[in-house]
């Protein structure tokens, strides 16, 4: 639902100006989402009464039927119709409904013990010892809408960063470039004398039509007489994109959102919630300073906390219009360079925060604070299984299961009295992450705050899984490792492999049937003489003579022939597994050295710590240490090897 293009344009000369104020430059910081270009355009987008909107297309009722969220015995959310009432997220339930006895008051989602999910259960308001609330629909849904704003833009040019559950920036200006340049042809030739500091012509346009959207009035009603600039045009496509995207939430899935557009993003939150609900307000440049004036600084984000209250008691004042006369050198001195600077630069619309695609999740909590409190382990444990499956059911829309992603570390933080004790450990990785391995490592985590005493009774316990990383896919488990013959095979032909072409340059087959890593493990000896040794044609490192050689595929040591191998065609010398090609070995030995890695870090003792051997031109970093130390052949027998060294023989 686009706007109607532009009307014609009038003479250039009308308006007295013969060129735009914007030079190309700023156009062309325009593409680069520069914070630092005048023609800038950022839109927030804001759901009107989130958490009602969602119960209310839950349960299917009109739209104009009073209805509140409720948690316990209070209020989170109140949708517009029951606010008409005077109700308000201050009120308790029971006054809420002395006030409109029609009120739907739906209680959130919770968890409750044995549950595998959460749900909605109809006496979980007087069940707050044992149950925990749960706001994963409305998470789900904001889910939902982020990836339809996501659809609703090229996928070549999104920048969307999401601030909270019901609210999202997006910074429209690489996309307003490219549509400027396909409605306005004249902006893709070159700049005069190839210079970028050159102002642009001025736009082809007499009027601009908002259409429905809440145009904040300029201070001097008398410049709306003016032509439009380029940066009135640049808004106007933004005000065209968002309406398009409000639009089609509203007919996808059914919700209604406010929206702000203007040059940055301080100003587009303000915007937002200027007129509500399902309105938009477009802010102009032009405008800034009227749309400020009247509006106190505690409603700006960062000033309606401590900042804030600081600035009221130094000025006395908490109106935008009070601070406006105030120098900027009397800012630093009251609060300090860098606070006065920004508030100076805040009052007056300036902000050049960027727009971060930060949509994904950093971390996860699951907390709850005890009402009576929780007096003894057992009690605690059966909270840790709740918090371990609330967590787990929301990795699991983040893709843990198919290793997308996953979090490194789990922490849980308990409280007793006025002390918050906290533990923290890593979550094993290589392993698939389950429910199971969440609660076992929570209880873990417990039983260490427990060791301290005095822990009981507990006011509050959180668990929380955060160091959010990608997961990499494609790789094997530890049984496709150990696959033989035809299963092997399969595999395989299962991740479509293909051996190595004949046509390789000679040097480059030698690197893969002689996998380097193999030459640093002693191969094990079967007195059978069998399929261990038959086929091992890889460099190895034989620890027994300390003698670096090549074991060429020879019959065994009883003098018999070796017998036929059809389905093994290289065998591993640690644990005699058997691999059907060197690709598979030299994976299979891959695992082994991880393995060995692992239980190192453990502290276990490793395969090579008892087989130590050196490989070929390379020194060990004992040898390097003592480099200064000189060790001749004929003193070496009286030299002192290092946990790890072996003798060489030479000659």
């Amino acid at each position: 639902m686009s706007s109607p293009r532009f009307h014609a344009s009038s003479p250039a000369h009308g308006t007295g100006r013969q060129k735009s104020q914007f030079t190309y430059r700023h156009l062309a910081l325009l593409a680069s989402y520069s914070t630092m270009s005048p023609l800038r355009v950022v839109a927030h987008v804001d759901l009107d009464a989130f958490y009602a909107q969602c119960e209310m297309i839950r349960l299917g009722v009109a739209e104009d039927q009073p209805l509140a969220v409720q948690q316990w015995q209070g209020l989170i959310a109140v949708n517009y119709p029951a606010r008409a009432f005077g109700i308000g997220r201050h009120c308790t339930v029971t006054d809420a409904k002395k006030l409109c006895p029609k009120l739907i008051s739906q209680h959130v989602a919770t968890w409750k013990e044995g549950d595998e999910k959460w749900a909605y259960h109809e006496d979980a308001a007087s069940h707050i010892g044992t149950h925990k609330v749960s706001l994963d629909p409305y998470r789900l849904q904001s889910r939902k809408i982020l990836a339809l704003i996501k659809e609703s833009l090229p996928s070549h040019m999104q920048k969307v960063e999401k601030a909270s559950v019901d609210e999202v920036f997006l910074d429209l200006s690489a996309q307003i470039h490219s549509i400027l340049l396909q409605r306005f042809p004249e902006l893709t030739n070159p700049p005069p004398y190839d210079d970028p500091t050159e102002r642009l012509p001025l736009p082809p346009v007499t009027a601009l039509d908002w259409q429905a959207d809440a145009l904040v009035d300029l201070e001097d009603a008398e410049a709306e007489a003016d032509d439009p600039d380029w940066d009135d045009v640049a808004i106007l496509i933004g005000s065209e994109i968002v309406r398009d995207i409000r639009a089609q939430i509203r007919q996808t899935l059914g919700y209604t959102c406010s929206a702000g557009i203007a040059g940055n993003k301080m100003l587009s939150k303000l915007g937002s919630g200027y007129k509500k609900p399902n309105q938009q307000t477009v802010i102009r440049n032009r405008a800034v300073g009227h749309f400020l004036s009247d509006m106190k600084f505690t409603k700006i984000r960062n000033l309606g906390g401590k900042l804030g209250d600081q600035v009221v008691s130094t000025f006395h004042t908490e109106a935008i219009k009070d601070l406006l006369p105030v120098p900027v050198e009397q800012m630093k001195l009251k609060l300090g360079d860098d606070t006065g600077v920004w508030l100076y630069n805040t009052i007056r619309g300036v902000d050049s925060s960027e727009v971060n695609s930060r949509t994904q999740i950093k971390s996860m909590l699951s907390a709850k604070s005890f009402r009576p409190s929780v007096n003894n382990q057992e009690q605690a444990v059966k909270w840790l299984r709740i918090f371990s499956a609330d967590i787990f059911s929301r990795l699991v829309e983040e893709g843990v299961l198919e290793n997308k992603r996953r979090p490194k570390t789990i922490n849980l933080h308990h409280r007793q009295g006025g002390q918050t004790r906290s533990r923290q450990s890593s979550i094993p990785q290589g392993r698939t992450l389950d429910e199971t391995t969440l609660f076992e490592l929570a209880k873990n985590l417990l039983s260490q705050i427990i060791q301290e005493g005095r822990v009981w009774p507990c006011a509050n316990l959180s668990l929380s899984v955060g160091g959010f990383e990608d997961g990499i896919t494609g790789n094997k488990g530890i049984g496709a490792f150990l696959l033989k013959g035809d299963e092997a095979r399969e595999s395989k032909s299962r991740e479509g492999s293909v051996g190595v072409s004949t046509h390789e340059r000679p040097e480059k087959k030698r690197r893969v049937d002689n996998p380097g890593i193999q030459r640093f493990f002693p191969k094990r000896e079967n007195s059978s003489g069998g399929d261990a040794e038959a086929s091992v044609d890889d460099d190895v490192a034989d620890t027994d003579k300390t003698q670096i050689r090549t074991k060429e595929a020879s019959p065994n040591r009883s003098g018999s022939h070796p017998k036929p191998i059809t389905d093994y065609v290289k065998v591993c010398t640690r644990c005699d597994a058997r691999l059907d090609s060197a690709e598979a070995l030299q994976n299979h030995l891959d695992w082994h050295l991880a393995k060995d890695l692992q239980d190192e870090e453990r502290g276990r003792p490793t395969f090579a710590s008892h087989h130590s051997t050196v490989p070929r031109g390379q020194k060990t970093a004992a040898a390097s240490s003592s480099s200064s130390k000189k060790i001749t052949r004929g003193s070496a027998s009286s030299s002192k090897l290092e946990h790890g060294q072996s003798k060489l023989k030479f000659g």
